[in-house]
This record gives C-alpha cells, sequence and structure tokens, in this order.
C-alpha cells in the first residue's frame, strides 16, 4: 500500500499486524539499501539518468565495503554530501490493515491483509510508542492493539508525516479482519526483504559503487546480471533483482538511525508479552 500517495492534509488509517515468523519479535523487518545513480545505459538512453537500489550487506552484520569506503568521508567537509548520498538507507516493512485512506486505487487486492514500507520518520513514531507506558499491549494485539493515521503534510519540497500518531483508544479486530487473517494467514516478512548477497555480489556490488562515483554510464554487460535498473534486462537471464519502484519514500535523505535502540525496544516487547 503506498501510502505516501495520499493526498497533502489527508491521512491513512492503518492497523500493523504481526509477522507470520514468531521467531521475529518485533512486528516488522528492517531493510537497508544502497542507491546508486548513474547518467545513462551503455546501448540505451545514454542521457536519462538511472538509479540502481542494491542491499547493504550490513543488513546481515557483515561488513560493506562500501561503508568502509564512504565513512572517512564524512570528515572531509568537501565530501560529506557524496557520502550521504552513497549512505544505507533504511526502511521498514510491515503488515496489516488500511482502515481509512483518500486514495483510489484502481484495483484493490482480494487479500485485504497489505504490505507497507515506513520511513525512518514515521519509524520512530511508531516504535517510540513501544517504550510508553500508556500502552499496556503491543498495537498488533487482536483484542486491545491500537490503529495507527499516516498523517502527510509538506516542509520545504518534501512530505511530512511528523503529525502522524497513533490512535488515543485501543480497538479490538472486527469479525471481517479476523476473518481476512483465518483465509489468508499472515506474511511472513522475511520473504519481502532482498536476498542477501554472495561474496561475488558483494564484488559487483562495490564496482557499480565505483562506476557511479566515477561518473560512468550503467553498463548491463558487466552489471545486469546481478542488480539493474528498472526496464533494464539480465543478459543472460540470471536472477538479477531490478531496482524496486515505490521501495522507498519520497523524503529527505539521511543516515540518522532511529532515537529509540532496537535493545530498548525489543526489552519493552518481551516485558508486555511476559506480563
Amino acid at each position: 500500500f503506498a501510502h505516501w500517495n495520499i493526498p497533502e492534509g489527508t491521512s491513512a488509517t492503518l492497523r500493523f499486524l504481526p509477522d507470520s515468523d514468531e521467531t521475529n519479535t518485533f512486528f516488522w523487518k528492517e531493510r537497508q539499501m544502497i542507491r546508486m545513480e548513474f547518467p545513462g545505459v551503455v546501448g540505451g538512453d545514454e542521457h536519462k539518468p538511472v538509479t540502481v537500489q542494491v542491499p547493504c550487506i550490513e543488513m546481515w552484520g557483515d561488513s560493506c565495503p562500501v561503508h568502509a569506503e564512504i565513512r572517512p568521508w564524512f570528515k572531509d567537509p568537501s565530501m560529506e554530501d557524496m557520502a550521504r548520498k552513497y549512505w544505507k538507507k533504511r526502511s521498514y516493512i510491515f503488515q496489516g490493515f488500511v482502515t481509512q485512506s483518500e486514495i483510489k486505487e484502481d484495483t484493490v487486492p482480494e487479500n485485504p491483509i497489505r504490505r507497507f514500507v515506513i520511513s525512518p520518520q514515521i519509524f520512530k513514531i511508531i516504535s517510540q510508542a513501544l517504550m510508553d507506558p500508556d500502552f499496556p499491549e503491543i498495537p498488533t494485539d487482536y483484542e486491545a492493539g491500537t490503529d495507527f493515521r499516516v498523517q502527510k503534510s509538506t516542509k520545504g519540497q518534501y512530505a511530512d508525516y511528523s503529525t502522524s500518531n497513533w490512535a488515543r483508544r485501543e480497538r479490538s479486530l472486527d469479525q471481517v479482519e479476523r476473518d481476512a487473517i483465518t483465509n489468508n494467514g499472515l506474511f511472513n516478512l522475511n520473504d519481502f526483504l532482498p536476498k542477501k548477497p554472495s561474496a561475488e555480489d558483494v564484488g559487483i556490488i562495490f564496482e557499480m559503487f565505483e562506476a557511479s562515483v566515477d561518473g560512468q554510464l550503467y553498463d548491463p554487460a558487466r552489471f545486469a546480471d546481478y542488480y539493474r535498473p528498472y526496464g533494464v534486462e539480465a543478459p543472460n537471464n540470471r536472477n538479477a533483482a531490478p531496482a524496486e519502484m515505490g521501495a522507498t519514500t519520497p523524503a529527505p535523505a539521511t543516515t540518522d538511525d532511529a532515537s529509540t535502540s532496537a535493545a530498548d525496544i525489543l526489552a519493552m516487547i518481551r516485558q508486555r508479552k511476559e506480563n
């Protein structure tokens, strides 16, 4: 569900659901992606910029050669903007119901359980609630959970969601929602994360990074069998990952992590489950 398409000055009300993966204590999965821009494509439109999104290997706790290269750039004021450009962008995968929205969708999926790609700005508001003692239950609880309202405004040239918030009172899922969960099942959020790059993939990612920094055209012969922009085919039909459409919300690039640590959130969730 593309919540970023709601009209300015309106809201969409969501009800988050738990992950079907019972080993996931959270009700979301974090995704870390690196965006690489190229001025065009070799053998294609050489004057139409394209962007390729690749998974950051730090998502799996491994060392990322791209970040090892750009971390020192932050110490040089002349390189700081370039460092931010290639720094991993975080987003968070959730699932749940859309209970109210101003978006007029051409087609509505038969399964009403939708997936959401949530930006760090909205995620910060979501996660802070888990540290709030006024939330006696986890927001995904079927009986005493809470809806979340995404409120869209504009700050400068960017969409602003800082007034988004949780509903003021708890709400039990209705029978239609419960039947939808029974009939369709919950998604395993791991299925919507990118595949972990192999050692070969990591090498290709760094080569793409170097080519992007150098201002070279995207070369399908070198890269399309691994990672490619939307609309570019993989020449050898390898299971390459195209750049995702609508994978990130239109918001300013940031290297800032959510202020509440994952360890603190985890502790609060476990405490609620035990009570």
